[in-house]
């Protein structure tokens, strides 16, 4: 079985077969021999509610403590507390453990630099190399470094969250979903101490059950719930809370495109847009382009990925940028994605604006689009077959101006991503039926899933 490596969002595998204590150690002590400085470097960990978290947690910080790091534990936190305290504690790393969405048996090592933010793709290839490979000399007991439980973190994120509400959220009646994850506890005291009303699922954690029954990427749950609940809006967060997407009081989601489009027009209006740059993702719907145009704004498309969208929104100077799925970074608050903030922003501006989430449902039209995943034996190389290739330059010219074609290969999965958007339904569909009977033919594949995004959560 093959060693997991890092993705689009750290190291994941399976507990125990792929990402083993073995494996953790390592990589702890890799990030300490790239990241740290030696004796009196200092890092903070979190992690989410998997059974496994604890173990791939303990062999992580006995690696950076090996290496000369004090380790400081923050127990079961979101991502965006793990980001916030690596920034403001003034630590020279960050490390989450966690598999975001990704079922129970999966765990993963998330690694934040001294900003908060994930790393780059050459410290991750440094870090691997090591893994691979690693040599140092050892180190004796008095270097090492320390591992202890870190004090007063929750308060401080939580107050900290608080702060951006000055108007509070008296009134609202507010449906959650938690995922039996990482957010659990912090988000609905959160809310609640802002003056909401909270109706909450997802919040009993067991170990086995986190992202089961619901959370951002089931979005059906938060949906269902928001209706019977008759709140007048519902919020849904993944198992490490990175990211947070949206239902209104009629059960309609909101995915990242539609809570961008609300939080720009809204601030754009108020003359607080200093940048008129949003950036999306190559995934980002023509619709929310169409509609930021015409509201004095441009979107940027980055590639698939919130590091890559966090790169653009520096070098832009912009001040949102984000994923369909609910990944949405204000550069302004923090350099990564926070479900909380995300969701309290957008609150937020509801608030102000004495409007129900339902008001902004039809603010824009998407166009048709559609991802059709095709399994795949390897994730290099697919494109460089003849029919694929021919299939991929005949639908891009099908569709021509009238729509976009994206297709790549997966950045944690064997498999290869189809997607296709166009102004028509049926144009849509011929160019992206064409490509996906080449794949199949082709890689001896076969398709693992197909979903509308037209109004659906997005990639």
């Amino acid at each position: 079985m093959s060693r997991p490596k890092f993705g689009t969002d750290g190291i994941r595998g399976v507990a125990g077969t792929q990402l083993t204590p073995e494996l953790a150690l390592l990589v702890g002590k890799a990030v300490a021999q790239v990241l740290a400085s030696g004796s009196g470097s200092r890092a903070v960990m979190g992690r989410d509610t998997r059974k496994s978290g604890s173990m791939v947690g303990a062999a992580v910080a006995a690696g950076l403590a090996s290496r000369g790091v004090d380790v400081r534990t923050l127990g079961i936190v979101p991502t965006g507390l793990a980001s916030f305290e690596t920034r403001r504690g003034g630590f020279d790393l960050g490390v989450v453990i966690s598999a975001s969405h990704n079922p129970a048996e999966d765990n993963g090592i998330k690694v934040l630099g001294p900003s908060g933010a994930k790393l780059d793709e050459d410290s991750e290839q440094e870090i691997e190399s090591l893994i691979d490979d690693f040599r140092a000399d050892p180190l004796d007991g008095l270097a090492v470094g320390g591992i202890e439980l870190a004090t007063g973190a929750r308060e401080r994120y939580c107050q900290w969250l608080e702060s951006l509400v000055p108007e509070g959220l008296a009134g609202l009646r507010i449906a959650m979903d938690c995922a039996h994850g990482a957010a659990y506890e912090i988000a609905p005291s959160v809310f609640r101490q802002l003056g909401a009303e909270v109706v909450c699922v997802g919040v009993a954690p067991d170990g086995l059950n986190i992202n089961a029954e619901g959370g951002a990427t089931k979005p059906h749950s938060i949906q269902t719930l928001t209706q019977e609940s008759r709140a007048d809006l519902g919020i849904s967060f993944d198992g490490d809370a990175d990211r947070a997407v949206l239902s209104d009081s009629l059960g309609r989601l909101f995915n990242g495109d539609r809570m961008m489009a609300i939080w720009a027009g809204h601030w754009r209006r108020e003359g607080r847009m200093a940048s008129p740059s949003v950036v999306g993702t190559v995934m980002s719907n023509g619709g929310f382009a169409r509609y930021l145009s015409a509201n004095g704004l441009d979107l940027q498309r980055a590639k698939v990925g919130d590091r890559n969208v966090t790169r653009m929104i520096g070098e832009l100077g912009a001040q949102i940028g984000g994923e369909q799925s609910g990944h949405v970074i204000f550069p302004e608050l923090g350099p990564t994605g926070d479900g909380l903030v995300t969701a309290l922003e957008l609150v937020r501006v509801l608030k102000r604006e004495g409007k129900s989430l339902a008001d902004h449902f039809d603010d824009f039209d998407p166009w048709p689009q559609i991802l059709v995943n095709v399994n795949a034996r390897a994730n290099s190389g697919w494109d460089k077959g003849p029919k694929v290739s021919s299939s991929l330059a005949s639908a891009t010219a099908r569709v021509g101006s009238r729509g976009r074609v994206v297709v790549r290969a997966s950045g944690t999965q064997p498999m290869v991503r189809v997607m296709v958007e166009a102004d028509d339904q049926a144009l849509r569909d011929e160019a992206c039926q064409e490509i996906v009977d080449a794949l199949c033919e082709e890689l001896g594949g076969m398709v693992y899933s197909t979903v509308d995004l037209t109004y659906a959560l997005g990639d």
